[in-house]
């Protein structure tokens, strides 16, 4: 533990990926960061998915920093800019009373972010093919359940391809909203642009970037006189570094507020009014925590049982058998047990519970326990062993809620 005890301490906040390129990328940035501000203690943290943890990171700062700045490296603020981060901020000073907590903005709406992206389609217009005039470009974002979020990607769309010249720019998402790539593939291509340019407007590599490269594959397999490329993600760059020193001094000098204006946890925003309010809003976050599913609740309109099986047959997972899994989970349930038994187990369709990449996901309620990557040939498993025996099948575990 270092003695020194410094003024301010800088903990840079990311997401989190099962693929260690996108934390390495994300560390390469807060070393440079760390080398280049020697007047702040500079650590990192993720909200999920990676080590170390926004608590343990905020610990780790409050020794060393009498001021302990988050800044969050997040395009848009939906769920875990908006909820998370202040709980996790709330619980820190609970533990340091006498450290000073404060987050700063995210990256947000920002012309250097705009340069960015369209540089990155520069990078692939220059090698080769068809003008500007004569290229449709696609900006694909994450996608989120927060409208606020969803509504600032498609300005930033807007920002990427004003006054460029190509034929057409449309903003479209991996998941959660839509429309999703393949629709708007179909939609600009019977525009007939000669060249199709798909930009990741995400900040580091990873899986998604890998299935937004097959999807370029199969659409140009089914259009091959359509010429599509991949446009490289936004990545570490020195706009990035500049952006976030800029976010990290807005803090220290008081400017680091949240735009609230239409966040959906305290404006009545149409389909999501049931999340407004204190309370709401901090069930709703405890909610997300524990399931990272950022959908709506629910009515439970079925009968009570005694186990219920919710099985991911969005986009992805259903590409991955998510629907075939569904049958055969009732299907051995129908063979394993008599009526009355298979009465009290239930299997359920979902949407996108955010494991994209990693399904077909299984969850078994009120256990709390997600599978993932099960097959139909692991019905079997699932149902003799976990739902009828009460045991894990544990080369399937992804987490268990606590």
């Amino acid at each position: 533990m270092p003695s020194e005890t410094r003024d301010v301490g800088v903990v840079v906040l990311g997401h989190g990926s099962r693929d260690a390129r996108a934390n390495d990328e994300l560390e390469s940035l807060v070393a440079s960061y760390r080398d280049a501000r020697p007047d702040f203690v500079v650590g990192h943290a993720y909200v999920e998915l990676a080590q170390p943890s926004v608590a343990d990171a905020l610990d780790t700062m409050a020794v060393r920093a009498r001021r302990v700045v988050v800044a969050p490296l997040f395009l848009f603020a939906a769920g875990h800019v908006k909820n998370d981060l202040p709980i996790a901020l709330a619980a820190a000073r609970t533990r340091w009373p006498e450290t000073r907590f404060e987050a700063a903005s995210h990256l947000g709406v920002h012309p250097a972010l705009a340069e960015m992206a369209f540089d990155r389609v520069a990078e692939s217009l220059a090698k080769g093919g068809a003008p500007a005039e004569k290229t449709a470009v696609i900006v694909v974002g994450r996608g989120s359940s927060d409208p606020d979020a969803n509504g600032d990607f498609c300005k930033m769309a807007r920002l990427v391809g004003e006054g460029r010249g190509f034929a057409r720019v449309e903003p479209t998402f991996m998941g959660i909203t839509s429309p999703r790539v393949a629709e708007t593939l179909e939609l600009v291509s019977r525009a007939r642009p000669d060249r199709i340019v798909l930009l990741p407007y995400l900040l580091f590599a990873g899986r998604l970037v890998e299935r937004l490269e097959a999807d370029a594959r199969a659409f140009a397999e089914r259009q091959p006189w359509i010429r599509i490329d991949v446009a490289p993600h936004l990545g570490v760059d020195r706009r990035l570094f500049d952006l976030l020193d800029t976010r990290v001094n807005g803090a220290l000098n008081g400017e680091g507020l949240l735009p609230c204006d239409t966040c959906i946890y305290k404006t009545a925003t149409p389909g999501f009014a049931q999340q407004v309010g204190g309370l709401k809003a901090m069930l709703y976050s405890v909610r997300h925590l524990l399931t990272h599913a950022q959908a709506a609740p629910h009515v439970h309109a079925h009968r009570p049982v005694d186990k219920h099986v919710l099985v991911c047959t969005n986009t992805d997972c259903a590409d991955r058998g998510g629907h075939e899994l569904v049958t055969a989970l009732r299907s051995e349930i129908r063979n394993a047990c008599d009526v009355k038994v298979a009465r009290t187990l239930r299997v359920t369709k979902t949407s996108c519970m955010g494991r994209c990449g990693e399904g077909p996901t299984l969850v078994v309620y009120p256990d709390g326990v997600w599978y993932r990557g099960v097959k139909p040939a692991d019905a079997s498993e699932i149902v003799n062993e976990h739902l009828l025996g009460d045991k894990l099948v544990g080369r399937l575990v992804d987490s268990i809620m606590q």
